[in-house]
């Protein structure tokens, strides 16, 4: 029986952003970058794992393993507006010598009664593609699980595309349940995929419900193919462009293996100033829908930019462990028409950055700058937090539980991704880091230390190759 080997190539379609290079801070002092709660890659990467497969490298995006994971960041007060800053610092357990910062951002966590009411156009690929038990039938069990959990004065509207485009229920309130849940069991799959027009059909419904007072979301569920029409990402990605500026936004839901297109899913959140999750289970769909559904319908803070400037003389070299494709240049930090992040109802964000220090370093080694406008704002607000004297733990099993395991999923996404930084880390250091930070019954955590288990014997076999 031959062993592991990397992953067969596919009509799968991934993106390679490249693994950020360490920066000497008296070159360059300044890191900046917009926001990213997406997490699609960890959910992806779940699935290929427990199909016994490594997932291709170009797919494990480390903000994205981070962001999938809750930690305990301190909610933000009435004076620091909708989000908060959290900053904590440990010698590295991977590399002698060198020092782990993490920047954690929590946004506030809106009530039941403070959400807007919510209009919804479910865009629903319903191709030939989509017909496997975890493509459509999944979509379709998750859809039902949101409907649910939605209230009076929000509406659904549904559109289908598959070689043509289908209006299948005009905005819809929820005390006409019984005809949304009826209209989503109703759908079936078979046909090409037309999903600009779908995406052109999606925006007219969403139209007819915009207002100031609510908000208005195009959920796509795909696989990502698109084969008839305008069919390039760049045409696609334009026709978005041209519609966020209305104030609808866009969630990707990603379905199905085999034909998955995680770059063009990806770009559509992106562009559509959204979301992007990939849903491989019922308790995948769970989370989005039910558990984080504040987070998934209503922006708290759009165009979130993070600039971290680090002082020379404490910091002798960095790097940011991941965010490839969310680079802003630092100098656009103030400009609020560049494009960012945005950041829901009770949404984390997490970034961890590899640090060589000087010695005596501790406070204002790094100083974190927060750019954020309101929801369909024009111009941002800025705040600023410096890292406190006594955020820098002596030693790592001295930092905070929910610092050593986002250390653990760092370490975990590096390895996967065979990034160069990591060619001397070991997948066993990174699984006994996490569990000694996983406390009895959070299953989450209990979960990837399963993976991390499923991962070994297909690394191993790579590695030996």
């Amino acid at each position: 029986m031959s062993g592991p080997t990397e992953p067969p190539s596919s009509g799968e379609g991934y993106r390679d952003y490249g693994v950020n290079p360490f920066v000497t801070a008296a070159e360059d002092r300044l890191s900046t970058f917009a926001v990213d709660v997406d997490t699609a890659s960890y959910t992806l990467a779940r699935r290929k794992l427990l199909d016994a497969e490594l997932p291709p490298k170009e797919a494990v995006r480390v903000e994205e393993f981070l962001n999938y994971f809750r930690y305990t960041y301190p909610a933000p007060t009435a004076s620091d507006g909708p989000l908060a800053v959290h900053l904590d610092a440990a010698p590295s357990p991977y590399t002698p010598g060198r020092y782990l910062l993490r920047v954690g951002v929590q946004g506030r966590r809106l009530s039941v009664s403070e959400r807007k009411p919510a209009h919804l156009t479910f865009l629903v690929d319903v191709s030939g593609s989509m017909q496997s038990p975890d493509r459509l039938p999944l979509a379709k069990r998750a859809l039902r699980m949101l409907v649910d959990n939605l209230r009076d004065g929000d509406t659904v509207a549904l559109v289908t595309y598959a070689g043509n485009v289908r209006r299948v229920l005009p905005p819809t309130g929820l005390e006409h349940k019984a005809r949304i849940h009826s209209a989503i069991e109703d759908l079936s799959a078979g046909g090409s995929t037309a999903m600009a027009s779908g995406i052109e059909l999606a925006y007219q419904e969403a139209m007819k419900t915009l207002d100031g007072a609510s908000v208005s979301r195009v959920v796509i569920l795909s696989d990502g193919d698109a084969n008839v029409g305008a069919t390039s990402h760049e045409d696609i990605l334009k026709t978005l462009r041209g519609h966020v500026k209305e104030g609808i936004t866009v969630t990707t839901v990603g379905f199905g293996m085999g034909n998955y297109q995680d770059t063009m899913m990806e770009q559509l959140a992106d562009q559509g100033n959204g979301n992007h999750y990939y849903v491989d289970s019922l308790m995948a769909a769970r989370r989005i829908f039910q558990e984080q559904l504040g987070g998934t319908l209503e922006v708290i803070a759009q165009d979130v930019k993070l600039q971290v400037e680090f002082d020379p003389k404490q910091v002798a070299r960095y790097r940011l462990v991941g965010y490839e494709n969310r680079d802003i240049a630092d100098r656009d930090f103030r400009n609020d028409r560049v494009d960012a992040g945005e950041i829901g109802s009770g949404h984390t964000v997490t970034a961890l950055y590899e640090l060589e220090l000087k010695p005596g370093a501790g406070a204002g080694l790094a100083t974190v700058r927060v750019r954020a406008k309101r929801p369909r704002g024009e111009s941002a607000t800025e705040r600023t937090y410096a890292f406190p004297a006594g955020a820098l733990a002596r030693t790592f099993p001295e930092a905070s539980a929910d610092l050593r395991f986002a250390t653990a999923v760092m370490g975990a996404a590096e390895l996967l991704r065979r990034s160069p930084h990591a060619e001397r880390w070991s997948l066993e250091s990174v699984r006994d880091i996490a569990r000694a930070a996983t406390p009895a019954g959070n299953a989450e955590r209990e979960e990837f230390l399963t993976l991390l288990e499923r991962a070994r014997p297909l690394l191993r076999g790579v590695a030996a190759r």
